[in-house]
């Protein structure tokens, strides 16, 4: 089964070659098929040249510049129509998310033969490291709010860091969310929409160069929006997009 990597990445070129070289490397010494899609959003920066270095030296790597909206959202909306594997993660261009893990993610949705992996970085074996306190305190708040509104256990629904198959990713489209809200948008409609899913512990580094492109005040209204759609689908569309149905 192929692993594919979509990537985004914003004014990353402090950070982008280390977090290529870390995972392809990790990737091919674990014989793992695979191809790690980075999508450059609009950089301003050194990322465009980096990368087209990297594509010199790394035969499982391509890029692809989303020509259209920027943000987050739509940089990996861009990838998940784009990426050639049988599943797909979504990993940040800032080395926050561990290849390790990622390895983890993979040999789960082999053995366990689900249609979703999800991190959590706040279950035993989960681990944060340079976290910032009001960042996590946001955090912690928004995913208790979100798991009681949905009424599931899953309590890192904000984290970007999960693998699905293609098959649930078809199946979630059309995807609503433009920016970091996206996040929580493909999880809760894969747990809506009746796709299995497992949940084990992953870690989280804070970035060593660059900025979080995430505004925390830009995005408490997005994910609000997000979570009642979710909502409304989970209580009113009578199962309509059910995997059921649509197989």
């Amino acid at each position: 089964m192929q692993l594919s990597v979509v990537i985004p990445a914003h004014n990353e070129e402090g950070s982008i070659a280390e977090t290529v070289e870390s995972l392809i490397n990790t990737l091919t010494e674990s014989q793992i098929d695979h191809e790690v899609l980075v999508v450059n959003d609009r950089s301003t920066d050194h990322t465009v040249e980096i990368l087209q270095s990297l594509t010199q030296k790394y035969a499982t790597l391509r890029f692809v510049t989303n020509d259209g909206p920027n943000g987050f959202g739509y940089a990996v909306r861009y990838g998940l129509e784009r990426f050639t594997g049988d599943c797909v993660a979504v990993m940040m261009a800032d080395l926050s998310d561990s290849p390790q893990d990622l390895l983890n993610f993979y040999q789960t949705m082999l053995e366990k033969n689900v249609d979703c992996v999800f991190g959590s970085r706040w279950i035993k074996g989960g681990k944060v490291v340079d976290y910032p306190i009001l960042k996590k305190a946001i955090n912690r708040l928004a995913n208790r709010i979100i798991s009681l509104s949905m009424m599931i256990k899953y309590n890192d629904t904000t984290n970007a860091f999960k693998l699905y198959k293609r098959a649930t990713i078809e199946g979630l489209k059309p995807f609503l969310a433009p920016h970091f809200n996206l996040t929580i948008e493909l999880p809760l409609k894969a747990i809506i929409r009746g796709y299995s899913y497992t949940i084990v512990p992953n870690s989280w580094h804070n970035r060593k160069h660059g900025v979080s492109k995430l505004k925390i005040k830009e995005m408490g209204s997005r994910y609000f929006f997000i979570l009642c759609y979710c909502l409304i689908e989970k209580f009113f569309s009578r199962g309509d997009f059910k995997k059921s149905m649509i197989d």
